[in-house]
């Protein structure tokens, strides 16, 4: 983003120490302004995910897209539908700790139990290749306990590893765009939301 503001139209502080309710205020207003354009952000992310392979045999949008619309398809809620939309962003940036990165993403504007299968699904995902590459299949059980550990085995058994079929026919980016703007302007886990909407 582009700051055209004049100099007069920014806050005076060269430390929050010395900041004024007339600085946090002009913040506060371009906090609201950039929020709203999270989406298009997030959206332009997910796009880098397009021909990006990585040895799978279909590149990691289309993963996403098709992980999306088994969900959809199933009957899945638009928090649901949109975290298995981005489940896999964080692969450009997070490598080594992909579910961390969307998990992130997500979080203000899902439930707690959609925020932990986000989360932790790398590890119940990893059911269906581990063994093979020397790890521990059931690393998952490490979680047994948890209330949401059926949701998460169940959203890895039938959305994500199912979701590698280059003949499957997904729904466009373009279908679920409305679902993830309508998902993230409506925060519900988000101390920032709650601060701007009292500025």
């Amino acid at each position: 983003m582009t700051d055209t503001l004049s100099p007069e139209a920014r806050a005076k502080f060269t430390a929050m120490t010395n900041g004024t309710q007339e600085d946090w205020a002009i913040i506060a207003g371009q906090y609201r302004e950039f929020a709203g354009g999270l989406a298009d952000r997030v959206l332009a992310h997910l796009r880098l995910l397009d021909g990006d392979f990585g040895g799978f045999p279909i590149d990691r949008l289309q993963h996403s897209l098709q992980t999306a619309t088994r969900a959809y398809r199933d009957g899945r809620d638009e928090q649901y539908v949109v975290m298995a939309l981005l489940h896999d962003i964080g692969d450009t940036l997070g490598s080594f700790n992909h579910p961390d990165v969307a998990a992130a993403i997500i979080k203000p504007f899902v439930s707690e139990e959609i925020h932990w299968i986000c989360a932790n699904h790398g590890a119940f995902q990893g059911y269906y290749y581990f063994h093979f590459i020397g790890g521990d299949r059931d690393v998952r059980e490490n979680f047994r306990g948890s209330p949401y550990f059926d949701a998460c085995a169940e959203f890895c058994e039938k959305y994500d590893q199912a979701a590698f079929d280059p003949d499957y026919v997904s729904e466009p980016l373009e279908f679920f765009e409305p679902m993830v703007r309508r998902v993230m302007a409506r925060p519900v886990n988000s101390m920032y939301a709650r601060v701007a909407e009292q500025a």
